[in-house]
């Protein structure tokens, strides 16, 4: 797959199909697309691939994610690329989409910060949009916000040997808990609530590990330290309780605020910040798509997992509707995948033999297009 960073895109330049985000999912659509002898582009705002598993925690285990028992984001990330790198693509990074709109002759313009992009369809897979760590207003958070004020982990080494204080009663800080715990010197995990939102496996490996769990009803009240934190001050509500601890590094998980920036001004149908789609990931328009956690229906469940199935239906979906002689139906990839790169091989030697010829010959007509047969399935 081709990467283009911070370059200007080739305006008059015609996609099958875009997708909104370089994510997991879109990694997984990427595939499909290639499968599907569909030409594809990713546009991403971040300069690399894998969205929030690499943004966030690239050094985090993720154990939902069927075929693996385990495996850390950034190898799901790697590996996923990998797949979807079996076809020819085009990747756009660092470059944010400003505007969505439907042109008069039926084909998607898409405007960023460097250009615009045209495209027969689009699956917009930009997760939650913005992340912004939600922020407990107590004294000294900003002011050592990067001097052992956290909210997330991206490193494990960073925290080698270090007292850590987690805070958080969802599945990211109940990770980062078993995530840490080999290579701390002590880790505390304090939650403001009698329930969790975290995994129940999750919360039974942490309870069962050296982590000392205070739960329910702590929250951190105090936080001193000058060039870097120092201890913190946790209290019980409840009781008043308080404890001062020698603190190195201290993460707070409790949660994003969720920004989807200039997505809520493309016209499409809206509910509870994501994107509304039907049981074929279709928007309100016509020939845009979405999948992975920026939508919303009934029964949705914000997973990976769910997310590659999304797309994979919206996919398919598309490549019907951009010829409605192609089948929805994918078929099986053992048939469909050696087929689909020898069609590519084919299509690629076309065209550097065209290449060729209009170097050595440049006032020859250019050649009729051809369609590869079986293109349509």
């Amino acid at each position: 797959m081709e990467a283009t960073v911070n370059s200007k895109p080739a305006e008059t330049d015609l996609y099958d199909i875009t997708f909104i985000g370089a994510g997991p999912v879109a990694l997984y659509g990427m595939y499909y697309a290639g499968l599907r002898l569909m030409r594809f582009k990713a546009i991403d705002m971040l300069d690399e691939v894998g969205g929030g598993l690499m943004a966030l925690y690239p050094e985090k285990y993720i154990y939902d994610v069927a075929g693996f028992p385990k495996v850390l984001a950034k190898d799901l990330t790697r590996q996923m690329e990998e797949q979807a790198n079996q076809y020819p693509g085009t990747l756009c990074l660092g470059e944010k989409v400003l505007s969505l709109r439907r042109t008069d002759d039926g084909l998607i313009e898409l405007t960023t910060n460097k250009g615009r992009h045209l495209s027969k369809t689009v699956v917009i897979c930009a997760g939650l949009g913005a992340y912004i760590p939600k922020k407990l207003d107590i004294p000294n958070v900003e002011e050592l916000e990067g001097a052992g004020v956290y909210y997330s982990a991206r490193r494990i080494s960073d925290f080698a040997d270090k007292n850590i204080l987690i805070v958080g009663g969802g599945d990211s800080a109940f990770d980062y808990s078993m995530m840490l715990e080999p290579v701390a010197r002590k880790i505390t995990h304090i939650h403001r609530n009698d329930f969790f939102s975290a995994h129940e496996d999750s919360v039974r490996k942490v309870r069962q590990s050296s982590v000392e769990l205070l739960v329910p009803f702590w929250e951190v009240k105090r936080i001193e330290g000058d060039d870097w934190v120092r201890e913190v001050t946790i209290v019980q509500t409840r009781t008043g309780e308080e404890r001062t601890l020698p603190i190195d590094a201290i993460i707070f998980n409790i949660g994003f605020l969720t920004n989807l920036g200039p997505i809520e001004q493309w016209g499409l149908e809206l509910e509870k910040n994501a994107i509304k789609v039907d049981s074929r990931m279709r928007t309100n328009i016509e020939g845009v798509y979405a999948a992975g956690d920026i939508v919303t229906y009934d029964g949705k469940l914000k997973l990976i997992s769910t997310g590659c199935g999304e797309v994979a239906v919206a996919v398919n979906n598309a490549k019907n509707y951009i010829n409605p002689r192609a089948k929805v139906s994918p078929g099986h990839s053992t048939d469909k995948h050696e087929l689909a790169q020898q069609k590519w091989a084919r299509k690629a030697a076309r065209e550097k033999r065209a290449a060729d010829d209009a170097e050595t010959n440049p006032t020859a007509s250019p050649p009729e297009p051809r369609t590869e047969k079986g293109m349509g399935q």
